[in-house]
């Protein structure tokens, strides 16, 4: 499929606000990409199949990811919608014709993050949280990040931000957001040297 295919055929599959907002992370994505050095248009690409699989009812999450061989760890049975992304990985490639594995990798990761993720992961994460329609107390505060900070300090604020927005709801904390906040934050304290770089993670 040709990028203008892809919004046609998402446009007939998505809600107007969900199409909407997919074409904020899409702009804003390619947008991140310039500013950090990214590819812009797998940045483009990425954002805006990112929700590709958004609309399916909670109880079709499971079976979905069964007929894609997708593991269904506790947190997923327990939260179904968390599935989105990566049936959403496995729909860019077999229903949109995706074949580049970044853009697979950065819709894969975009909801909880994860361990090793690449500039592209990153971008789309904080994409997805700052993209014009987005409106919730601080992310102007997120938004203004991007003038001053690194992507790896943009993403360490935002993943903690995302953790405090789960605790506070007295909700599930995937292991995968833990991951990607302790790898950056031993990252930054072994480059101050607090620690030394002999420390090993836990992928999930």
């Amino acid at each position: 499929m040709t990028v203008d295919e892809m919004r046609k055929e998402l446009q007939k599959r998505l809600k107007k606000s969900r199409f909407a907002h997919s074409i904020g992370v899409a702009n804003t994505a390619k947008e991140l990409a310039k500013k950090f050095a990214a590819d812009e248009g797998k940045a483009y690409i990425a954002g805006l199949l990112h929700d590709c699989a958004r609309e399916f009812e909670a109880g079709e999450y499971i079976k979905l990811a069964e007929k894609y061989c997708i593991h269904v760890g506790e947190v997923e049975r327990a939260m179904p919608i968390l599935l989105h992304a990566y049936i959403g990985a496995e729909m860019a490639a077999k229903v949109y014709g995706v074949e580049d594995s970044e853009i697979y990798h950065a819709i894969w990761k975009h909801t909880v993050g994860g361990y090793g993720m690449t500039k592209l992961d990153k971008i789309i994460y904080f994409a997805d949280m700052i993209e014009p329609n987005r409106d919730y107390p601080g992310v102007e505060k997120l938004r203004s990040l991007v003038e001053t900070e690194t992507l790896d300090e943009i993403m360490l604020t935002a993943l903690s931000d995302s953790i405090n927005f789960v605790i506070q709801k007295n909700s599930l904390v995937h292991p995968a957001t833990v991951n990607a906040r302790n790898e950056l934050l031993i990252r930054k304290l072994v480059a101050k040297g607090v620690i030394e770089d002999d420390v090993s993670f836990n992928h999930v």
